[in-house]
């Protein structure tokens, strides 16, 4: 992988609402994570020969972390993905969404739709709750552990 590829891999993760990336490309390794550990941003971390991209990886030291991992951080309860996939928030796109801000939803409720593998899997509540946020658009790539939901247990 050469400095072009890398440099358009960060531009596209940094676009996109996907928390984590790892991609592995024979001796080469890149790894990217959006949020903070120890109140710091993290960091960019490659593996790889001795090549040019080596130093590269330095100048790459910090991706800038969203503001939707602050509110999920300082916020509490949330329902994650239990897989990755693409978020959909109802059956079809002329249907309304399983659910809205500000809806009560009760244990066994269908949240949403986590398509992987051309499968489509509900998301169903694992308790009765409010939904407070949402904080993935609908069609947005999700990863496992990701927070959906915002919600406030009942």
């Amino acid at each position: 992988m050469d400095f072009k590829d890398i440099k358009e891999l960060i531009r596209v993760f940094d676009k996109s609402e996907l928390n984590k990336l790892k991609v592995k490309e024979g001796e080469f390794e890149i790894s990217m994570q959006r949020g903070f550990e120890n109140g710091f941003a993290t960091t960019v971390t490659t593996t790889a020969p001795v090549t040019q991209t080596a130093p590269v990886a330095a100048s790459i030291s910090v991706v800038p972390a969203s503001v939707e991992v602050a509110k999920v951080a300082n916020s509490g309860e949330t329902i994650n993905s239990p897989m990755v996939g693409t978020y959909y928030s109802s059956p079809s796109p002329e249907s309304p969404s399983f659910v809205e801000v500000g809806a009560t939803v009760k244990k066994g409720q269908t949240l949403c739709i986590l398509e992987a593998m051309k499968i489509m899997n509900e998301v169903e509540a694992e308790f009765d709750c409010k939904i407070v946020e949402i904080l993935v658009k609908d069609g947005s790539p999700v990863e496992y552990d990701m927070p959906i939901f915002i919600v406030e247990k009942l």
